[in-house]
């Protein structure tokens, strides 16, 4: 896998490395309603972590981790700073689920992720890739990986978290 080399290109004054992430396992919606303080499950946590670790293992490092304020992403993005993906979380509102992520991504370069929530992310790579909606489905922990050069995107990896444990096993 090239997961390194995805975040080690030469920086041009277009150049931004984009890993969107989507939470991990979160606790189950009550009555159906979703609540900005539910938090990761056990298995969540674990499984996240072993994600993260998985990628710093790979060689990706970050130059800032973004995360939407809701508690499972906090979480996320929290074991991605413990395990020394980033070395700080930042907090924006516009990862929220309904967002406005794209308006965030407009003074973005270097080497970032977003921490967030489906189906937002995944709409957000669509829109950034000029693919139809819907064509891009993020499992929980599972990142996609996107480079911008010269104004355009391009699709680096779409990463399922079993793919990333399978391969450390």
């Amino acid at each position: 896998m090239k997961t390194a080399s995805f975040f080690r290109c030469m920086p041009d004054s277009n150049w931004l490395d984009l890993a969107l992430i989507r939470h991990g396992i979160a606790e189950p919606r009550d009555r159906g309603m979703d609540h900005p303080d539910r938090p990761l499950t056990r298995r969540g946590r674990g499984r996240t972590q072993a994600v993260m670790e998985a990628l710093v293992n790979r060689g990706v490092v970050l130059d800032r981790l973004i995360s939407s304020p809701y508690r499972r992403a906090v979480e996320t993005a929290q074991l991605a700073v413990q395990v020394g993906l980033a070395s700080q979380l930042e907090l924006d509102d516009r990862l929220s689920p309904g967002g406005s992520a794209l308006e965030l991504m407009e003074r973005l370069q270097g080497r970032v992720a977003l921490v967030g929530h489906e189906p937002d992310l995944s709409e957000l790579a669509c829109k950034l890739l000029g693919l139809a909606s819907g064509r891009i489905r993020l499992k929980k922990a599972g990142l996609v990986l996107l480079h911008r050069a010269v104004h355009r995107w391009q699709l680096e990896a779409l990463i399922r978290p079993g793919l990333l444990l399978e391969q450390q096993a």
